[in-house]
């Protein structure tokens, strides 16, 4: 049986330096216009480069190769780039690259995830080849944490003694394969002293979740990014539905696009909540109407 959320998601490519191809999944992705003059934003980020306005809205422009770690795009350049208008965690905003190269069609299964030895500072989530060139996607999560810093308020949660008492006995399983993603949803679980498991791969996280059922301690909730290298969230929640042993699961997918498709999406393959990153009270009211749904079965 396939999937029923089967809106093909592609890859756009793009230079942020010369010689090396990155990519973002096309579902980020509102539309591209060429560079145009920019209005300044005082005291803002040193990669924001000012604002542009698109279709009667202000939106801001991040050099996206001063914020990797690429030189940054000269005047003289600006002229051939492209800026990359992205709704992402709850943002409308520009990214300004060198060129585009190409939209593809892409199998997600294929991109791998990144080496270990990239550090904690590498902006990937995963790796691919297409026309026998290297393409590293981009961690969007990781670059916007660097640029627009989450506040406090976002970031925990505070719950009651009854709240944290429903949730601490439910086996809780987190998966994203950004960095500072994970360390989000690590750090709202902590800061509430609630256990959990946490990997950054679909595949591994239907390897676990087998796993417990055949233990006899099944996952009661399971927290997933969507975009994910391998077995991305929409596979991983339709996977799980379909497999009677962990059919019982109460699934929140929790993604960084700011889109009614992915809402819609999430519930044709299954899952019962879908949530934009991050709001930490929003995550814990979600779990908290999972662990009442189980209370109730």
């Amino acid at each position: 049986m396939k999937s029923k959320a089967s809106q093909s998601q592609g890859l756009l490519l793009f230079r942020l330096s010369h010689t090396q191809l990155f990519a973002l999944g096309t579902l980020k992705i509102r539309e591209l216009v060429p560079f145009s003059k920019l209005s300044a934003i005082p005291q803002s980020h040193p990669a924001i480069l000012g604002a542009a306005t698109v279709r009667g809205h202000t939106i801001p422009i991040i050099d996206m190769a001063a914020a990797v770690g690429y030189a940054p795009i000269t005047p003289e350049e600006c002229a051939n780039a492209y800026i990359i208008i992205t709704d992402c965690q709850r943002m409308v905003m520009g990214f300004l690259v060198r060129s585009i190269d190409k939209i593809i069609e892409c199998n997600w299964r294929d991109i791998e995830s990144p080496p270990d030895n990239l550090g904690k500072n590498a902006f990937l989530t995963g790796v691919t080849r297409v026309d026998d060139k290297l393409v590293q996607l981009l961690d969007v999560e990781l670059l916007l944490s660097k640029i627009f810093p989450a506040s406090p308020e976002t970031t925990r949660a505070i719950l009651t003694d009854v709240q944290r008492e429903i949730l601490k006995p439910l086996n809780i399983l987190l998966v994203d394969d950004s960095m500072v993603a994970r360390k989000q949803l690590s750090d709202a679980l902590d800061s509430i002293n609630i256990p959990y498991l946490v990997t950054s791969d679909g595949r591994d996280a239907l390897s676990i979740m087998e796993e417990a059922a055949k233990e006899g301690r099944p996952m009661d909730l399971l927290v997933s990014d969507i975009e994910m290298p391998g077995l991305d969230g929409y596979e991983l929640a339709f996977e799980v539905k379909n497999t009677p042993a962990l059919a019982d699961a109460y699934i929140i997918l929790h993604t960084s696009l700011s889109s009614e498709i992915s809402v819609s999406q999430a519930h044709q393959v299954g899952a019962n909540e879908a949530l934009t990153k991050f709001d930490a009270h929003e995550l814990i009211d979600a779990m908290l109407r999972g662990a009442k749904r189980h209370q109730a079965s």
